[in-house]
């Protein structure tokens, strides 16, 4: 994304750096508030199961200096994934281990869904006005609630890959025997430098990109069925 930014800079490109400002805008927007929201929900989740050590660390809260993390977010900027700081959870306090961990771990990528839907149908009826009352704003009000839409889908897509310490991986936990839950945790800390390798390297940018697009076509589609507009120029337009 910065990339893009600085290259439209170099060429003067006037109208591709307004475009390109709102996406940035709209990503400054999920930094500042959806990462926020997404860590919440795994602070609130865990609080309603029994466990208020996310709450004791002020942590059940939308103040995103108490949620972001410098190299997760540089991430979500330079390459459109990234991370916040895990939320501090202790399992003894659920009453069944596995399962509180689990429906802690899905609190925050559920919230990325929801506001995906959310912004995704704001995207939608921003590109429909811009079709029947053609502007400058319209255009980049697209482009803002777009990039809030997809980078959410993508910020869920990520969160559930099941590699330690992500979402994911606490989900795939209910099914693991024991012993190789304990070698995944022991190694937590490498499995996530190599993910973070792999995404510096863009390894997974297809996977995950793919994912991105078609869990996104299925929130525009039915969206713009009922207006009887084409789906796949919609579609690309947010993204």
């Amino acid at each position: 994304m910065l990339w893009n930014f600085i290259s439209a800079m170099r060429a003067g490109d006037g109208i591709e750096m307004a475009n390109l400002m709102a996406k940035l805008a709209g990503m400054v927007f999920v930094l500042l508030f959806c990462l926020s929201v997404h860590e919440c929900a795994h602070a609130w989740a865990a609080k309603k199961l029994g466990d208020s050590t996310a709450y004791n660390h002020g942590r059940l809260t939308l103040n995103p200096g108490k949620h972001l993390d410098p190299i997760g977010s540089l991430m979500i900027l330079l390459v459109g994934f990234g991370y916040a700081k895990p939320v501090p959870v202790n399992p003894r306090n659920f009453k069944h281990y596995k399962k509180g961990m689990a429906l802690t771990a899905a609190a925050g990528p559920l919230s990325n869904l929801l506001m995906g839907i959310l912004f995704g149908i704001a995207a939608c009826a921003a590109y429909l006005l811009n079709l029947r009352f053609p502007s400058d704003l319209a255009g980049l009000l697209v482009r803002f609630f777009g990039a809030i839409f997809t980078s959410n889908i993508g910020l869920m897509v990520f969160n559930l890959i099941p590699i330690p310490p992500l979402d994911g991986a606490r989900l795939l936990d209910l099914v693991l025997p024991a012993r190789v839950s304990d070698f995944l945790a022991r190694y937590e800390r490498y499995m996530m430098y190599g993910v973070m390798l792999l995404l510096f390297f863009r390894v997974l940018d297809l996977p995950l990109s793919w994912l991105v697009l078609s869990i996104s076509k299925l929130i525009v589609w039915p969206f713009a069925a009922l207006f009887g507009v084409a789906a796949w120029p919609m579609l690309y337009a947010l993204l």
